[in-house]
C-alpha cells in the first residue's frame, strides 16, 4: 500500500478535518505546547494486524496542518510487526516519540483506522483459514464503508482474502436488477457481450438451474450463483464442469463462517462475502502515553 499517495492522503487527512484535530481543545487546556510523549500502541485481543503504515502518515499529515508542530514523530516497530502478522494480546504495535499534543489530537483517528482495517483482516482471515485445503478462494464485495474502499479491500488482501471488483468500471456483473430490466438472461449476456470494451470480463449472477442454463446457452464467461442451498450449488457446479468450455463459478448470499466450507467442498471457485466489509467487527486496540 503506498500511504503517500494523493488517494490515500486525502482519506487520511479527511478524517483529521472530519475529528477538527487541529483544535484539540482538550489538550490545548491542559498540555503544554513543549511537552513531548512516548506512546505506544497495544492489542487487547488476538488479531490480523492492518493499517500499521497509517501511525506515521497520519502524524505526517497532521504536521502538515499544523504548522506550529515543532519536530518529526519518530514510529518504532519491532521488525516481525507488519500488515497480514497475527498480533497476540497484549503484543506493542508501535512506540511513537512526539509532540505530546500531537499524539493526543491524533490518537482516535490512528486507532479508528487501526481497528477497522484490522477487525477486516482478521475477519478475513478466519473465513480463509476456514476453506483452507480446498482449491476455493475467499473474495470481498462493494459493500464497503462511504469513502474508505480502497483500504477495506486492503485490509482484505491482509487478511488472506482477494479483491473482487475495485469500483463499477472493473468488470461487467450482470446481477437481478441489471437482468430484469435488459430482458432476461439472454438478452442481458447478449447486449453485454455486444457492448463491453475489449477484454472487459462479464460475470452473471443466476438463481436457479433454469438461469443457469440460459446463461450457459448465451456465452456466460463466468457464473455467480446467488443464494443457493449447498445442495444447489453442488448440482450448478456437476452442471458448469460438463460444459464445453471452462467457466469459473462463484457462490455468494447467506454464506457464513459456520457453512463456509460446505460451500467450498461444493467445488467453487470462489465465494464472496460482503460481511468481511459492511460490517466488521473492530479489533480492540489501545494508546498508551506517558511524558518522554
Amino acid at each position: 500500500m503506498d500511504w503517500h499517495s494523493r488517494r490515500i492522503s486525502a482519506i487520511l487527512e479527511n478524517a483529521l478535518l472530519e475529528d477538527r484535530a487541529t483544535s484539540d481543545a482538550t489538550s490545548r487546556a491542559c498540555i503544554d505546547p513543549q511537552q513531548r510523549a512516548t506512546a505506544t500502541i497495544l492489542a487487547k485481543q488476538d488479531c490480523i494486524l492492518s493499517g500499521v503504515g497509517v501511525i506515521a502518515r497520519i502524524l505526517e499529515i497532521y504536521g502538515s496542518l499544523d504548522t506550529h508542530v515543532v519536530g518529526h514523530p519518530e514510529v518504532i516497530s519491532h521488525g516481525e510487526i507488519f500488515d497480514g502478522v497475527r498480533l497476540h494480546k497484549g503484543q506493542a504495535i508501535a512506540v511513537i516519540r512526539h509532540n505530546a499534543r500531537v499524539l493526543l489530537s491524533c490518537e482516535r483517528v490512528v486507532l479508528n483506522l487501526l481497528q477497522r482495517l484490522s477487525g477486516i483482516a482478521t475477519t478475513t482471515r478466519k473465513y480463509v483459514e476456514a476453506v483452507q485445503g480446498t482449491s476455493t478462494r475467499i473474495l470481498d464485495t462493494r459493500k464497503t464503508a462511504p469513502g474508505l474502499r480502497v483500504l477495506d479491500k486492503y485490509a482484505v488482501r491482509c487478511g488472506g482474502g482477494q479483491n473482487h471488483r475495485l469500483d463499477l468500471s472493473d468488470g461487467v456483473l450482470l446481477k437481478n436488477n441489471h437482468i430484469a430490466l435488459a430482458g432476461g438472461v439472454a438478452a442481458a449476456l447478449q447486449k453485454a457481450l455486444r457492448n463491453r470494451r475489449e477484454e472487459q470480463p462479464i460475470e452473471i449472477e443466476v438463481r436457479t438451474m433454469a438461469e443457469l442454463e440460459e446463461a450457459l446457452a448465451n456465452g456466460a464467461e463466468s457464473i455467480l450463483l446467488d443464494n443457493m442451498k449447498v445442495e444447489e450449488v453442488r448440482q450448478a457446479v456437476t452442471r458448469i464442469m460438463g460444459h464445453s468450455r471452462h467457466v469459473p463459478v462463484e457462490a455468494s448470499g447467506g454464506i457464513r463462517l459456520e457453512n463456509v466450507r460446505d460451500y467450498a467442498e461444493a467445488g467453487v471457485d470462489y465465494i464472496s462475502i460482503g460481511a468481511l466489509t459492511h460490517s466488521p467487527q473492530a479489533v480492540d486496540l489501545s494508546m498508551r502515553m506517558v511524558p518522554a
